[in-house]
């Protein structure tokens, strides 16, 4: 992780330099007092116009932004392409902007203390909006808000158009012979996550196709995946809320940072296998296995990572290029993860087998307890949704290092003094022309 130490702090230091930005202004002062327009355009709110957009538009999502903030600046061109697609739902969204370092009372009513913040307000009450920024990932995301709990489907080609319109993002969960109450409860509370669905009218070959012989079912799909299950019961609450937690994600998926911030909620301990390539054939043929140990094993998570793919997430189970690969740990999901004696890599032959006995070596308590080598990559995206200490700390450790640098370069030889002080001239030059700037803020947050 530290050879990345010098372009953070390349970035920390320039990003005061920036231009002053805004987005483009379209207010809403051409409409009569107190009516907004849904014609997708991004409405700019202030202290006079704020309270009545909130209260005259039924479904309206606020970006808080910063006109300094980097993350900001690119946020701002994907709202503007989600506004007109999110104007022509039957139940529109409108998308508006608030320059939240100016109008502090609004900010600090909604308690706003990262740029950007995104909140959907439904009928004036605020809700935040974490999930994915990009336009299309966006878009799909804000339909969950607007759309039933459990939509009913009544034929065939209905559950086709709804499996193509829910896309690849989120798993899906289409009951079959079910009530829609049966899992209404549930749909409500893991909406945010899934997709849910009732089909009433289907045939036998909508049965062949998602692979269940009889109703009642509940049938999970993973479209990104090309993976499906079927539950046959018992529907009853905690079997069922069971069985939806089980399968948010597939058996066996790719660490990326998105599932990280899944990660989060998770209690089950990851079986992590770190690859050198997951596109490899090998390493394709791995995991298929580790997708049959995964479901014998639900009461764990399988997950994998490729050096080649991401390296700094490798680098801190002290992967090095003397570790053979591939390795397998039990990981916490936080600073602490577990080697088992004497079956820290894999061979290439009858890896299954390699796999159960890790596994049984695991919960025979036959472990290395270790802790990982980098920052905790929980406390990584704690930082992602605005907690502003992490990003005073990560600040202070950057000046420390300008500091340690320039006294080095001071106790150098003469030319390279002279150097140096010319360096430190034109910094101190490009500081005053900042002057008069929104200076960097280190709760700035992550998209």
């Amino acid at each position: 992780m530290h050879r990345r130490n010098l372009p953070l702090l390349h970035l920390l230091l320039t990003a005061a330099a920036l231009p002053i930005w805004s987005p483009p202004l379209i207010t809403a002062s051409t409409s009569p007092p107190g009516k907004f327009a849904v014609d997708g355009t991004v409405l700019e709110l202030n202290d006079s116009n704020f309270d009545d957009a909130i209260a005259s538009i039924d479904n309206l999502l606020v970006d808080f932004y910063a006109p300094w903030c980097g993350h900001c600046k690119r946020l701002s061109p994907e709202l503007d392409v989600a506004a007109p697609v999110l104007a022509k739902w039957d139940v529109p969204i409108v998308i508006a902007k608030l320059d939240a370092d100016k109008y502090t009372k609004i900010r600090d009513r909604y308690d706003v203390d990262g740029y950007p913040t995104v909140k959907l307000f439904m009928h004036g009450v605020p809700v935040d909006y974490d999930g994915p920024r990009k336009a299309e990932s966006l878009i799909k995301q804000l339909r969950k808000f607007v759309i039933p709990d459990v939509s009913l489907l009544e034929s065939d080609s209905a559950i086709d158009n709804f499996v193509l319109a829910a896309g690849k993002q989120f798993p899906i969960f289409i009951g079959f012979g079910l009530n829609e109450t049966v899992i209404g409860k549930l749909a409500g509370k893991y909406k945010k996550k899934s997709w849910f669905a009732v089909a009433r009218g289907f045939s036998e070959d909508v049965m062949v196709k998602y692979d269940f012989d009889k109703v009642p079912a509940l049938v999970s799909i993973h479209p990104g995946h090309n993976e499906q299950h079927v539950f046959y019961g018992p529907f009853e609450e905690d079997f069922l809320e069971d069985y939806i937690r089980q399968n948010q994600l597939p058996l066996a998926f790719p660490l990326t940072i998105d599932i990280l911030k899944q990660l989060g909620e998770e209690k089950r301990k990851v079986v992590l296998t770190i690859m050198d390539d997951v596109s490899e054939e090998k390493s394709l043929k791995l995991i298929r296995t580790l997708k049959s140990a995964a479901s014998a094993n639900r009461d764990l998570l399988f997950s994998y990572v490729g050096v080649k793919q991401w390296e700094e997430f490798a680098d801190t189970f002290d992967v090095n290029k003397k570790t053979k690969l591939p390795r397998l740990v039990v990981w916490d999901g936080n600073e602490k993860y577990f080697l088992v004696e004497g079956l820290e890599s894999l061979d290439e032959e009858d890896q299954g087998s390699q796999i159960s006995r890790f596994l049984e070596g695991y919960r025979a308590g036959r472990t290395i307890e270790k802790t990982l080598s980098g920052p905790s990559f929980m406390g990584f995206i704690n930082s992602l949704i605005g907690i502003r200490s992490v990003y005073i700390l990560v600040f202070i450790i950057a000046v420390t290092m300008l500091i340690r640098h320039v006294t080095e370069d001071e106790e150098g030889s003469v030319p390279r003094t002279i150097k140096t002080e010319g360096e430190i001239t034109d910094a101190g030059s490009s500081e005053s022309r900042s002057e008069g700037k929104k200076e960097y803020r280190p709760e700035d947050k992550e998209d």
